[in-house]
């Protein structure tokens, strides 16, 4: 079985500037929950675009599913979720419609969806616990409930790995951990390999398999309980 993602002595420098990630070397299997973290500047989010095929890099290889990542033949096989994620439409669609968009990306768009796709999205629905809220707009939700929507989005394609980035941006604290606890429940249910980039990972960091911290190159690849002490300082991640 391939490995979920594979960097082997990865560096990468945007062009006229200095190196931002230098001989990275990373293997996630499929079913792991890993954390990725670090300061600002430190390369975590060039690490997170390498991972999707969104850049090259200079030296090294980058393996998604077996694949580049450029050359995924399935896309649907991997979902994004975007930092702040956002409609990107004026219509007042709801709960239901932006659930039903994510199947058909993954069905593509000249397909017609049937019993087993609306399925699907109502299982969705029901895993990030928005089933009462079904026929809601989106623009009626709460911040945490906005991004449990966009999630479910994303399992409507079955995704085999699911990426996050900043997911608890502008959500309260409270929502913060509601969101990490539904993402262990989603990972012990459907065994999906979940990435969690954020600059913080405090509400997560109870859950995940592993914590990946980014500073230039990996600092630090292991499991929470083994975090050196000055990780924990948060003001040490935001510098």
């Amino acid at each position: 079985m391939s490995l979920a993602v594979e960097l082997r002595d990865v560096s990468f420098a945007y062009p006229h500037g200095p190196a931002v990630l230098r001989d990275v070397e990373l293997a996630i299997k499929p079913d792991e929950f890993v954390g990725i973290a670090g300061p600002n500047g430190g390369g975590k989010t060039t690490l997170l675009r390498l991972i999707l095929g969104l850049e090259r890099p200079q030296q090294g290889s980058v393996r998604l599913l077996g694949e580049a990542p450029e050359r995924l033949t399935k896309r649907s096989r991997i979902a994004y979720l975007a930092q702040r994620a956002q409609l990107g439409i004026e219509a007042p669609a709801t709960v239901r419609e932006v659930v039903t968009a994510g199947r058909t990306i993954a069905r593509g768009p000249f397909r017609l969806l049937g019993a087993a796709d609306r399925a699907v999205v109502d299982e969705a629905i029901r895993r990030v616990g928005l089933t009462p809220l079904t026929t809601r707009p989106l623009s009626r939700l709460s911040g945490g409930q906005q991004q449990r929507a966009f999630i479910a989005k994303a399992l409507a394609g079955e995704p085999e790995v699911l990426v996050l980035d900043e997911p608890t941006a502008g959500v309260d604290v409270e929502a913060q951990a509601a969101l990490a606890e539904l993402l262990e429940k989603l990972h012990e249910e459907l065994g999906t390999t979940i990435l969690y980039v954020s600059h913080e990972f405090g509400a997560v960091e109870p859950y995940v398999d592993r914590l990946v911290l980014v500073s230039g190159t990996i600092v630090f690849d292991g499991p929470p309980s083994e975090l050196p002490a000055p990780w924990h300082d948060p003001s040490h991640v935001h510098s």
